[in-house]
């Protein structure tokens, strides 16, 4: 196994009979623990930034050549569980951008490299196909039936595309397993590094695919701890909730808005982000910067998990951009030369960087200080952790440290509240 690229997680699950295809259990809903696919990983605060400021524009440019409601690559957040009788070891990146569950299969034959031996649906004696008149085959994106009426799909994504079979098996998981629909995949062809080893995706968007829609569940949350700190807390575990676990709780407020409804042939969570503030300045960005485009062309605002690092549209980028200059003026210095960073300050000045907050309508304000979008690089400089985007905005992780996110899906609904996410 590739430890350097690869954080396998304790996940701690037990799902309910909310939904048929699931075992009936008496704990309310799962909680599972994740960790950041850098975790265990040699590297230093600035390979942890440019592997994420990386991994972020390559996943952005994704979301730019958009050719199916459904976009990942490289991730931060790594689960490890046991698929079929007798189990067999798989890995997940964990995704809020798209639906499907999907694992690389032994008669793969064109696949990507992965930490651990592909599935072997022969091997198990609970791998059932999929009929194609199924629902859930129906369900996918391109889905076809063979001769043997079983069913086919094809998913295309800004990487690249997966095409294998939808079928059913068993996921274990610590304390409690479900058989679940998903694609065994035979052919991958995706831009190198798309999966970071792991061996497939574990999606959690809006779509009837997801493992939230087929847990039955109406709520999820999760929060993820910082990316740096000190070394006992860079290993931290974050958290996943999912059904009646998945809840706000602490002394902090809670904020919430109503989510904007997208396209639905899109699994993505889409919320309305209304402004921007630097310190005490609101940003002149426009709304229609914001706002989605007519007839679910572009444009929006998402929150993405699979995303390291928040890209925000041009229209946006640019103010932000001027703003920071302004207040900083004096304090700037020029980025590292072998970084991609724009702008930055000497360590000593960083108590200058202002708080920024994200407004939300509803009187939402999301308050990210200094610290989730500011980093040391170094001993000497520390820059902004924020890109920019074309005319979609994708809210990441690194935005999000110590952030509870619920998402109530019964009342369409994204609450949140600051957190120490290492002692959920």
């Amino acid at each position: 196994m590739e430890t350097m690229e690869i954080s396998l997680v304790l996940i701690v699950v037990v799902l309910c009979a909310s939904a048929a295809t699931l075992v009936t259990c008496s704990s309310p809903g799962f909680h599972m623990q994740l960790r950041h696919v850098d975790g265990k990983g040699s590297y230093t605060a600035a390979e942890r930034v440019q592997r994420a400021m990386a991994s972020s524009r390559q996943r952005l440019a994704t979301f730019v050549d958009v050719t199916v409601p459904v976009h990942w690559n490289t991730s931060q957040y790594i689960a490890e569980y046991l698929i079929g009788t007798p189990p067999q070891r798989a890995e997940a990146l964990i995704d809020t951008g798209s639906d499907l569950i999907w694992t690389q299969c032994s008669d793969c034959s064109q696949c990507v490299k992965q930490g651990l031996p592909h599935y072997n649906a022969s091997m198990s004696n609970t791998f059932h196909p999929m009929s194609c008149n199924d629902a859930l085959c129906l369900a996918t994106q391109e889905h076809s039936c063979r001769p043997d009426g079983s069913c086919t799909f094809r998913a295309f994504y800004g990487a690249g595309d997966a095409s294998g079979t939808i079928d059913t098996e068993v996921f274990a998981f610590q304390n409690g397993s479900a058989r679940l629909t998903f694609g065994c995949v035979e052919s991958l062809m995706i831009a190198p590094g798309s999966l970071d080893g792991a061996s497939g995706l574990i999606g959690l968007g809006r779509g009837p695919l997801s493992l939230v829609s087929q847990a039955g569940a109406n709520k999820f949350s999760y929060c993820h701890t910082p990316y740096l700190g000190s070394n006992a807390t860079i290993g931290a575990s974050s958290h996943l909730f999912v059904g009646a676990l998945a809840s706000l709780s602490g002394d902090s407020p809670v904020m919430s808005m109503s989510f904007v409804q997208g396209p639905k042939e899109y699994p993505f969570y889409y919320v309305p982000l209304v402004g921007i503030s630097v310190g005490q300045t609101r940003l002149p960005i426009p709304p229609a910067v914001f706002a989605l485009k007519p007839k679910g062309t572009g444009g929006g605002v998402i929150v993405d998990s699979g995303t390291p690092t928040t890209g925000l549209a041009h229209g946006a980028y640019g103010p932000l951009r001027e703003e920071l200059q302004r207040q900083l003026n004096g304090s700037l210095v020029p980025p590292p030369a072998d970084s991609e960073m724009d702008l930055c300050v000497a360590v000593a000045q960083e108590k200058k960087v202002p708080s920024m907050v994200l407004h939300f309508s509803g009187r939402a304000d999301m308050v990210l200080p200094p610290e989730n979008y500011w980093v040391p690089l170094d001993s000497s400089t520390s820059c902004m952790v924020m890109d920019t985007s074309n005319d979609m905005t994708i809210i990441g992780n690194f935005q999000l440290q110590n952030i509870h996110l619920l998402y109530d899906l019964a009342k369409d609904e994204l609450s949140f509240q600051t957190a120490d996410c290492s002692k959920l």
